[in-house]
């Protein structure tokens, strides 16, 4: 995908997740994310597009830490949201091509690296709070398998940019905390794209990441690509399964990303 994509999708994905955090409410439970309601959504992720756009608008050639959440609740905090979604869709729009700043994945250029990484981090944020839609603050309607019912559909092609970013980008870092004493091998599979298949080999070691579907695994997870995204990111049960499930757990016990 191209950058251009990427912010257009940036776009729509953070206009989407401000509406629905604001119908859910602050107080609403987020059930993809059981720790969270709406409030600590907004916060999180309006503190993560402040950090990203910081980077490139500053230009800032090596790590800096994030501002911190604000103490704002409410209509305030929604405000604040829309406004920091704004200046980065704003910014990442603006930047010249060769800008040169920080980032922390292969990418074919740092601008192209934040327009990506941006773009999902929102994506899935704003499943979340689609999730809290009709929860209220008890938590009630916290089915995960049940969720896909408020979502507004993931393209294919984003979704499998997504699964390439997650498996080839976090989880081919020493950082992956998806590690098996045995070996063990599991293949992801996309049934609505030709030749959309990665191979992870799991050991003590950091996962070691193939793109490909050939030879023996020992579980396979199976399904459209918009729902293995979303399962992969443990926001959606596997849509399908075979082999050794207990392969398909341990990436649910252990692939977390979470922040710092």
């Amino acid at each position: 995908m191209e950058i251009a994509q990427f912010l257009e999708t940036l776009d729509r994905e953070g206009q989407l997740l401000a509406a629905a955090a604001g119908q859910a409410g602050s107080e609403a439970k987020v059930p993809t994310c059981p720790d969270w309601q709406v409030r600590d959504l907004l916060r999180h992720t309006g503190m993560v597009h402040r950090w990203a756009t910081a980077f490139v608008a500053e230009r800032h050639t090596s790590y800096q830490p994030d501002a911190g959440l604000p103490d704002l609740d409410g209509d305030e905090l929604l405000t604040w949201f829309r406004e920091g979604h704004r200046r980065l869709v704003d910014t990442l729009a603006a930047a010249p091509p060769d800008t040169e700043c920080w980032s922390f994945m292969p990418a074919p250029s740092p601008l192209a690296f934040w327009a990506r990484r941006q773009a999902h981090e929102t994506a899935v944020h704003r499943v979340d709070a689609e999730s809290a839609l009709g929860t209220g603050s008890s938590g009630v309607g916290t089915d995960l398998a049940a969720i896909g019912t408020n979502s507004s559909p993931v393209a294919t092609d984003f979704a499998l940019d997504g699964i390439d970013e997650l498996l080839g980008g976090f989880h081919n870092r020493g950082k992956s905390k998806v590690r098996s004493e045995e070996p063990r091998t599991l293949r992801v599979r996309a049934t609505d794209a030709e030749d959309a298949a990665w191979t992870v080999r799991l050991s003590p070691e950091p996962p070691v990441i193939e793109q490909g579907a050939d030879g023996h695994v020992d579980c396979e997870l199976v399904g459209p690509a918009d729902q293995l995204y979303l399962s992969l990111w443990n926001r959606r049960p596997f849509p399908e399964v075979t082999g050794d499930a207990e392969v398909a757990a341990l990436w649910r016990e252990t692939s977390a990303v979470t922040w710092n």
